[in-house]
């Protein structure tokens, strides 16, 4: 029969175990929460045209990020525990806001470096900030300057219809499916009314020129 002192050892290496399992946790859970308030700062700095301190903020949450996979390297059940997807997500969505209205350019999935679920799921997300965007150049006289983020959320759209499966395999894809069908809908109204107007001024104005 085995002695106590066998039942000690057992139980003081699950301990060892567990509490490195823990502390892993909660630091992956905090640094989870930083990228996440860190991304949606990148966002809200974009909208406000402080593209320096956007690229900053979202240079940061990969910094953050990267830590995250270092910690849980050896705890891949915690990885995918969930939280760390939500961060992912959020990061893939400020990276790619970023990178689409300041260089008009669509990241890859292997230029972001996120799960690729969390990648589409980002994508779908970027579709709302686009139409923000496309509203702010339609207040600012710009509406034809918009024409190119709607085409964007077009291809962004067209894209995210191409995964037909189960949510547990893309983690909720339909819903933000159909938000960025109702976006671009609603998006494609506004920019051709702002367009149109734009154009009856044009005609107006060139009318009030004429001798």
């Amino acid at each position: 029969m085995p002695g106590l002192s066998t039942f000690e050892n057992i139980s003081d290496g699950l301990l060892r175990s567990f509490d490195d399992k823990d502390r892993a946790r909660e630091e992956a859970l905090s640094l989870s929460r930083r990228v996440i308030r860190l991304c949606s700062s990148s966002i809200r700095s974009m909208h406000r045209s402080e593209i320096p301190a956007a690229k900053r903020l979202v240079d940061e949450a990969a910094e953050e990020l990267e830590k995250i996979r270092e910690l849980l390297e050896n705890h891949q059940d915690v990885r995918y525990a969930g939280f760390v997807d939500g961060a992912e997500q959020e990061y893939a969505e400020a990276i790619s806001v970023y990178s689409i209205i300041t260089r008009n350019e669509i990241l890859t999935p292997a230029e972001v470096g996120v799960e690729l679920a969390n990648y589409l799921a980002g994508l779908g997300d970027v579709c709302g900030e686009l139409r923000r965007h496309i509203l702010d150049l339609i207040r600012s006289g710009r509406a034809k300057d918009g024409e190119y983020f709607l085409e964007v959320m077009e291809e962004i759209y067209y894209l995210l219809m191409l995964f037909d499966y189960p949510d547990a395999i893309t983690r909720g894809l339909r819903r933000k499916s159909d938000l960025a069908r109702s976006m671009l809908e609603r998006t494609r109204g506004d920019l051709t009314n702002a367009l149109e107007i734009s154009r009856m001024e044009s005609l107006f104005q060139n009318k009030l020129k004429k001798p």
